[in-house]
């Protein structure tokens, strides 16, 4: 598989296998991702996976916690804050194109707050990875996460693995504190949950659009 094809390939993936991925393939890909370019050779970007028993604790103590009126209290500002015009556009489209896939209408509050607690979960994925970076920085050094999460997950799709990035991750750092190691003094942007897909499940058969080149790009001679 070229680069070119993994690009194509991949896909944000919300139903997966139980079955675990290999610690040693885990371990082969961030080692390869820490190539990854970012601003001044700052590497600002550190990865926390959890799997087994520890993720499986992970899950009950965010529901405990929610059930309990503990609320989402993200370090950064969750991606759909202040969006407009055709941006804003473009969320509600996706929203409305993944509810649709499982049959859910946009006036079944109850069923829609219930397919998005699955973010939660970990969509069913057996791991979950927390991206965090030192939370005096800014802007600039989120584009070097960026870019180390897209490595990671293109090197996912060339070993048949699996992932969903997902800002909900983010929501409850106390709680995932308490059961992932995260550098003191780090704040986590965001989360990566995966694993091998479960290619039947209804939930991956949402494909969402992409603007046409005209739309995002200009060229100057």
């Amino acid at each position: 598989m070229n680069v070119t094809e993994a690009v194509m390939t991949r896909a944000t993936i919300r139903g997966f296998k139980p079955e675990p991925v290999p610690e040693d393939v885990i371990r082969e890909v961030i080692e390869t991702a820490r190539h990854a370019p970012s601003n001044g050779n700052t590497q600002p970007w550190y990865i926390s996976v959890v799997s087994g028993e520890a993720r499986a604790k992970l899950e009950k103590a965010i529901f405990e916690g929610a059930a309990k009126g503990l609320k989402p209290h993200p370090q950064w500002p969750p991606g759909g804050i202040g969006l407009q015009g055709i941006y804003k556009e473009r969320q509600y489209a996706c929203a409305d194109r993944y509810y649709g896939t499982m049959g859910i209408q946009r006036h079944e509050k109850e069923k829609r707050e219930e397919l998005s607690m699955r973010n939660w979960k970990f969509f069913g994925a057996p791991h979950a990875a927390f991206l965090s970076m030192p939370n005096y920085m800014h802007r600039a050094h989120a584009l070097d996460l960026g870019i180390f999460l897209q490595t990671v997950m293109l090197l996912f799709v060339e070993r048949g693995i699996a992932s969903c990035p997902q800002g909900a991750l983010a929501a409850f750092p106390d709680v995932v504190r308490k059961f992932v190691h995260i550098p003191e003094g780090n704040a986590i942007l965001c989360g990566l949950s995966f694993g091998y897909e479960d290619v039947g499940a209804q939930i991956n058969k949402a494909k969402m659009d992409r603007e046409p080149l005209e739309n995002i790009a200009s060229f100057s001679p």
